[in-house]
């Protein structure tokens, strides 16, 4: 029996640190997509709005798919789903380099590529700490979180030697091939959970759960908040790198931001991580859209030199991800860790709603006004709208404060 423990603890760390790696992988992918979209239009003719279109498709997938991934997880298994993706990414990667028009680019980065990416992605892989305490949950979902950051860290810069030294098309079939390295991570997680049952749902089925869990207001605030959050993500990773373009700055300097992001994220994320042990996760996620709109707004003064643009990757990156773990942890919170993948699906499914916006507008605000200005304004606004509707949400103070305080 004393034996058992550590064992367990031993392989909950690997667990953590495997679904860290395919994290980085997956969102390598996806978060170096825009380094594509300038060299896509250039090489195909397909215009912006389309390709802009396409990955707004991707956006709005990448989150329906999570929480129908994640109810197949829940009950048969996490590494069936995670081989699956790896499949649909790498071929959605391979196909795009023969597609020559916009339907063609919706088909496979906007869906096929897309759902790849949402079956290794935050819902399956931070469900896999189900079976952790509370607290250990938040530090773990920093970590993995921070996986996906250093992915973007990673992948900018090289996607982008790729796509300048041999073509878009060299870079998307790299990144297909590279996606596969997720298939013999994925069978560290071949024994199928095991659920303990929540105090706060001990016998809930899963429709009587998402019954609760749609009348239930915190999750409904919680859910408005992160809309926002895939809003600004979505835009960002997107138009960066044509909204740098326009101020004169080269390629490689929107790359080398979205590398400063990644790296800034991993601090970011394990920071997060570790804050959701001491202080409410509410709090902790209204000073984080309430400093992305302070950000915003430098930016749009600021100079765009490239320090400037550099210290402002920077920023934003402390905050980029740094939204998921307090967000996941506040869904287990309320409704306990039994379904914890499918909820928290269904919260990245509201992210990638404002994800299509915040990608398909920006490309529409540019066709027709020849500026991002108004997306960034749109931007800050929900950003502050963010910061203000979480602060409503009903949470106990944690353990470790309660601990601390009554001492």
């Amino acid at each position: 029996m004393p034996i058992s423990k550590p064992r367990a603890h031993k392989s909950h760390h690997a667990l953590v640190l495997a679904a860290a790696g395919i994290l980085l992988l997956t969102m390598g992918v996806r978060q170096s997509l825009g380094l594509f979209v300038l060299p896509i239009v250039t090489a195909t003719g397909v215009s912006l709005v389309s390709v802009s279109f396409a990955l707004a498709i991707g956006q709005f997938v990448w989150g329906a798919a999570q929480p129908l991934f994640g109810a197949v997880a829940d009950h048969y298994g996490t590494y069936r789903v995670l081989i699956f993706g790896a499949v649909l990414l790498a071929a959605g990667g391979a196909l795009a380099t023969l597609s020559s028009s916009g339907v063609g680019f919706t088909l496979t980065l906007g869906i096929l590529l897309a759902a790849g990416t949402a079956a290794g992605s935050f819902a399956i892989l931070i469900g896999s700490t189900h079976s952790l305490s509370p607290s250990a949950r938040s530090l773990a979902a920093g970590i993995i979180n921070a996986g996906g950051s250093l992915g973007q860290l990673i992948f900018a810069p090289l996607v982008q030697l790729l796509i300048k030294g041999a073509g878009w098309r060299t870079g998307m079939l790299g990144v297909s091939i590279v996606a596969l390295m997720t298939v013999p991570i994925a069978w560290l997680f071949r024994e199928k959970p095991q659920h303990a049952a929540s105090a706060s749902a001990p016998s809930r089925g899963l429709r009587e759960q998402l019954r609760v869990a749609v009348r239930d207001p915190s999750y409904l605030y919680l859910n408005a908040g992160f809309f926002t959050c895939g809003f600004h993500i979505a835009f960002l990773v997107t138009h960066l790198p044509g909204n740098l373009a326009l101020c004169g700055l080269s390629a490689s300097v929107a790359a080398n931001s979205l590398a400063l992001i990644g790296a800034f994220n991993v601090a970011g994320s394990l920071f997060v991580g570790w804050l959701g042990r001491q202080y409410r996760m509410k709090s902790i996620l209204a000073w984080l859209y309430a400093s992305r709109a302070a950000v915003i707004i430098c930016y749009l003064w600021m100079p765009k030199t490239v320090l400037n643009v550099y210290l402002i990757a920077g920023a934003l990156g402390f905050s980029w991800l740094a939204t998921v773990p307090p967000t996941a942890g506040l869904v287990g919170k309320l409704f306990g860790t039994r379904y914890l993948t499918t909820l928290f699906g269904i919260t990245l499914l509201s992210h990638q709603i404002g994800g299509f916006l915040g990608a398909w507008l920006g490309g529409v605000a540019m066709a027709r006004l020849g500026s991002y200005d108004w997306v960034w304004y749109a931007d800050i606004v929900l950003a502050v709208a963010a910061a203000l509707i979480n602060l409503p949400i009903k949470e106990d103070v944690p353990l470790k404060a309660a601990q601390a305080s009554a001492a």
